[in-house]
């Protein structure tokens, strides 16, 4: 299923060189409805300037970048891990922006990113994760089998890409 998915980190100079290809996943992501951060229409220039800034937190050891590949080397999914961090929350990780680009769903790809920022996570010295999501979504279920604990709901906290409310639910995973 997964085995011809390689997840790994990267690091500023190819999360520099990948822009274009992660830029495909976000706007993927958004087209089909995924509430994270970002409104329909999604310019193109948008979603690599977003990028281009994930890469220069790299640079500056402010996020953890992990991609998922397919076979051909063709990026289908990343998750973050942000560390630039408040200095009494050394030990905390947010993660965001876990996207799976929808040819690609269905194949255990964002349950073996979240295995994977945790490994990350705990090799970083972190102990407590802490992520968002869109209330009543797939992703909620994935957390919550990936041992994560819900916290609770804020109501018309974001918006759908379409403009529309939505709930986001908030966990946490003590590593």
């Amino acid at each position: 299923m997964t085995e011809d998915i390689k997840v790994r980190r990267i690091d500023a100079n190819e999360a520099a060189a990948c822009v274009e290809a992660l830029a495909d996943v976000l706007i993927d992501s958004v087209e089909g409805g995924a509430s994270v951060s970002f409104m329909l229409p999604l310019p193109r220039e948008k979603a690599v300037a977003f990028w281009r800034g994930v890469a220069n937190g790299v640079a500056r050891n402010e996020r953890v970048l992990l991609v998922a590949e397919d076979r051909k080397g063709q990026i289908v999914g990343t998750v973050q891990m942000i560390m630039s961090l408040p200095d009494n929350q050394p030990h905390r990780g947010d993660i965001a922006k876990m996207l799976v680009h929808r040819k690609a769903r269905r194949r255990g790809i964002a349950q073996r990113l979240m295995a994977a920022i945790d490994d990350v996570a705990r090799k970083e010295g972190k102990t407590v994760l802490v992520l968002d999501t869109v209330a009543g979504g797939d992703a909620e279920r994935l957390y919550e089998r990936a041992g994560w604990q819900r916290v609770g709901v804020v109501p018309k906290y974001a918006l759908m890409p379409n403009g529309g409310f939505c709930g986001t639910t908030f966990f946490y995973k003590h590593l």
